[in-house]
């Protein structure tokens, strides 16, 4: 079994995945990753299949050098942003695999929110392209790790309202003044 950065808080109300060595842009994937956190799981379904059609666009914060801007961006509110559809098509096999492994937990996927998503780099891969003048370049790849934990969102208790009586400590100078007020009245 595969060791994941993080552990769930509850083991049982949560589902989790993993992809080794996926050959996608590292950095891309980064930031599409960072816009689908804390989200519900289908709502990050629905917005990557939203990205993958340029609909909605993922704003690049971190790896945001010579990125272009668009009007989409302002929903996040920053002018950067980008439509990464590799990352996305990743992203959405990642995400369609926790499902089926929270489906066969028995959990309930209408619930289920990305607590934990990370994308680690993996091993360049080398090519090369040949140059002018006999010179060589290296042509590398940047794949990357991807693991993603879901869990089941826990229902909000409010908490009960306490019959006691609150009590409210005072100093010597607040004491002092109440009692003068209470004289003069």
């Amino acid at each position: 079994m595969a060791r994941y950065s993080a552990t769930p808080a509850n083991e049982s109300k949560s589902a989790k995945c993993r992809g080794s060595y996926l050959r996608v842009h590292f950095k891309n994937t980064v930031e599409a990753a960072a816009a689908i956190k804390g989200r519900k799981l289908l709502n990050a379904v629905t917005y990557l299949k939203d990205v993958q059609e340029q609909k909605q666009c993922v704003p690049f914060r971190r790896f945001n050098r010579g990125t272009g801007r668009t009007a989409q961006a302002k929903a996040f509110k920053t002018s950067l942003g980008r439509w990464p559809v590799k990352s996305a098509k990743f992203l959405l096999d990642l995400l369609k695999n926790v499902q089926a492994n929270a489906e066969s937990k028995g959990l309930n996927t209408e619930e289920l929110v990305i607590k934990h998503i990370v994308v680690n780099a993996a091993p360049k891969q080398r090519r090369r392209t040949y140059r002018a003048h006999g010179r060589i370049n290296p042509y590398m790849s940047n794949p990357c790790h991807i693991e993603v934990i879901v869990s089941e969102e826990d229902k909000n208790v409010e908490k009960a309202k306490d019959e006691r009586e609150t009590v409210v400590f005072q100093n010597r100078k607040q004491l002092a003044a109440k009692r003068i007020r209470a004289s003069r009245q």
